[in-house]
């Protein structure tokens, strides 16, 4: 379960670097970059298909995948790509939210 958490702090932590904007474009991509391995690396923990409480992984990797786009698009279109990175990097932060393992969980 450690290797969980390190995975969605790892993603939290790239969220929130997009969405505050404060060190610049540089920063940013480095927290697209955390949101993109914090999910990766959570894979593994996802429960399976048919498994009661899969959703947190799916918000997330839909989360990543919105925000990527958003990444994308800004550089042609910046407040639409803005937007779809806000959007990305908040379902990013909600799946975090609801799979970070308690410590009943056996953690």
């Amino acid at each position: 379960m450690r290797a969980l958490r390190l995975s969605l702090l790892l993603a939290a932590a790239g969220a929130l670097v997009i969405l505050l904007r404060l060190f610049g474009d540089v920063a940013s991509f480095a927290g697209l970059v955390a949101i993109l391995a914090g999910t990766v690396f959570s894979a593994p923990y996802a429960p399976p298909p048919d498994a009661p409480g899969r959703g947190w992984w799916t918000m997330l990797a839909s989360g990543t995948a919105i925000t990527i786009v958003g990444g994308a698009l800004s550089l042609v279109a910046e407040t639409a790509g803005g937007l779809l990175a806000v959007l990305g990097c908040v379902l990013v932060a909600i799946a975090v939210a609801l799979g970070f393992p308690t410590r009943s969980e056996g953690g």
